[in-house]
């Protein structure tokens, strides 16, 4: 027998947190309605979205809104908090509509303790919302997984590299990363 589970909308999840229902420490996403609790980062994890912000806002000055383990809202019932989007440029910086998957050039999410969560929930949903790249951070393997074209709810294109070789996000044909910049 499948048990009955209560999904929240982005509003009602919002209201909770408004009305501080939960802890101010948690760290929590709305995914198809379900209140996920995050996983604790480690140094590995933050030194990585660090790495990548740092080189990204270099090069990027003014072209993208580099949103860092902020929420995006891709429908009314997940918003999760990827490690690192390139949403496009807006002079409000978002103050005044959440980042939604039409604004989205790239996605990161950097991932030890979930790989696995990203890769059958989290990539499947961005597949659906139709965010055109996502990178996932694999600190596990030191390898970068990237989806591209995403269709049918699911990415067509998909690429594993390994640290010694460069990408080039499709929104930014000019830059070069070298993976090795990212786990160094």
């Amino acid at each position: 027998m499948k048990l009955l589970t209560r999904k929240f909308t982005i509003a009602q999840y919002h209201t909770m947190a408004d009305n501080k229902i939960f802890c101010p420490e948690e760290r929590l996403e709305l995914i198809n309605g379900e209140i996920i609790n995050m996983s604790p980062v480690g140094l590995k994890h933050i030194s990585t979205v660090n790495r990548l912000t740092n080189l990204f806002h270099r090069q990027l000055l003014n072209q993208a809104v580099i949103s860092v383990q902020n929420p995006i809202q891709l429908d009314n019932y997940s918003e999760p908090q990827p490690d690192l989007v390139l949403a496009k440029f807006r002079d409000d910086f978002y103050g005044t509509k959440p980042i939604q998957p039409e604004d989205i050039y790239l996605l990161i999410e950097v991932s030890d303790s979930t790989v696995k969560y990203d890769k059958e929930v989290k990539i499947p949903l961005y597949a659906q919302n139709k965010i055109q790249e996502v990178w996932l951070v694999n600190l596990n393997d030191n390898n970068l997984e990237v989806f591209r074209q995403p269709e049918n709810n699911i990415y067509h294109n998909l690429q594993k590299l390994k640290s010694q070789t460069t990408i080039t996000p499709l929104a930014f044909p000019q830059l070069r990363i070298n993976l090795p910049d990212i786990f160094a």
